[in-house]
């Protein structure tokens, strides 16, 4: 019983000392709406957020694959705060009674298959996607039917800030493209693309490009025989997004001045149509993923996407940039089956840049950072 006590005890005081450290210097999240106080960030990277439900039994801040017990004052307003996060942007949501809904204080942002809530952790490098006093490009929102999935589509299409002071000068363009369960308006949104070639562009650091940011779902249409339809994003960026681009835009419209890249999901898309299609680009550039995803098996490269990295001369040849990133801290499987496609790269003799971002996950900071890495080393 004695033993009992003292380990109550115990628990008691942590439990005490772990309240009493957190840090109160919360201020709002800068992805807040305007004017709402919650959520907000400290210090420490914590997130506490509050929300008015007085006819609810139980709240859940849930961040980061973890909930965590918000509590309701005498008002019906409960609050609670999380842990603390990794630096950059996180998806979040709250959990009342059961249900899982968006917090009402903040901007929403496409992820995870739905439009929910989003909170930016200050990092000690968002200078590079911070909105500065520079030159300004444009986020253009272009809608175009496409013949092949027989629906309407988007895309964004950032252009660089002298784009309309030089009408004879023509861009290159990089086709940049999001994740599992996000949408074309990730990059432009919590990836910050814009602000990351404005200050890129501002200090001399890459050259004036145009961006396209398109969605990476693409079907065939429905037939009557059930089933998921075919995915056919490939063909639409070839045959639909390249040519209306290249029509709509001023572009150099050919290999040496076309680069693609994208991240996890679109990163082993973005791959597949390259290498494919090696008439068409001319930089690569694969943010937290691969084609040979999930495996970390040892790659043949007999067969492994036909052969695409048999002859590895060739491949030198015609890519200017191969270019790779991974965050330190990324779950499994990403750090081995980006790690058996390094060695098979290393086995055939083909360069290629590799980039770390410290301290970050699966998750828009190491994208943001290899956003930033990657432009850099284009169309120079």
């Amino acid at each position: 019983m004695k033993n009992t006590f003292v380990l109550i005890a115990a628990l008691f005081i942590c439990g005490i000392c772990t309240a009493q450290d957190v840090v109160e210097d919360f201020k709002p999240s800068s992805v807040n709406q305007p004017g709402k106080q919650y959520p907000q960030v400290n210090s420490e990277g914590r997130v506490r957020a509050q929300i008015l439900a007085p006819e609810a039994n139980n709240v859940r801040l849930d961040i980061g694959g973890v909930k965590y017990e918000m509590v309701k004052d005498e008002n019906g307003v409960w609050t609670g705060e999380s842990e603390p996060q990794d630096v950059g942007f996180h998806y979040y949501q709250l959990n009342v009674d059961g249900a899982s809904v968006p917090d009402p204080g903040t901007k929403y942002f496409y992820g995870a298959g739905r439009w929910g809530s989003g909170i930016e952790i200050p990092a000690d490098d968002r200078n590079i996607y911070a909105l500065k006093d520079v030159p300004h490009g444009l986020v253009s929102e272009q809608n175009y039917f496409s013949e092949i999935t027989q629906s309407f589509r988007r895309c964004f299409v950032y252009t660089p800030a002298e784009y309309t002071n030089n009408p004879e000068k023509r861009y290159p363009v990089l086709y940049l493209q999001h994740g599992s369960f996000e949408d074309e308006t990730g990059w432009p949104g919590q990836g910050q693309a814009n602000c990351i070639l404005d200050n890129l562009i501002a200090a001399n650091k890459a050259v004036p490009m145009i961006i396209v940011m398109d969605n990476g779902y693409a079907y065939k249409p429905q037939t009557s025989g059930g089933g998921r339809p075919a995915m056919v994003f490939e063909e639409v960026m070839l045959n639909e997004i390249i040519p209306m681009i290249d029509n709509r835009f001023r572009t150099i419209a050919d290999r040496e001045h076309r680069a693609i890249a994208g991240l996890s999901m679109g990163a082993n898309q973005t791959m597949r149509i390259c290498m494919n299609n090696l008439d068409k680009f001319a930089y690569y550039g694969g943010f937290s993923g691969t084609s040979n995803y999930p495996s970390s098996d040892e790659i043949n490269v007999e067969t492994f996407l036909n052969g695409a990295f048999k002859n590895g001369k060739s491949v030198n040849d015609q890519i200017k940039v191969f270019w790779l990133g991974l965050g330190t801290k990324e779950p499994e499987p990403f750090p081995g089956s980006v790690g058996a496609f390094r060695n098979m790269l290393e086995k055939q003799g083909i360069d290629y840049v590799y980039y770390e971002s410290p301290e970050t996950a699966h998750e828009w900071q190491t994208w943001r950072r290899s956003l930033h890495q990657y432009a850099q080393l284009l169309f120079k």
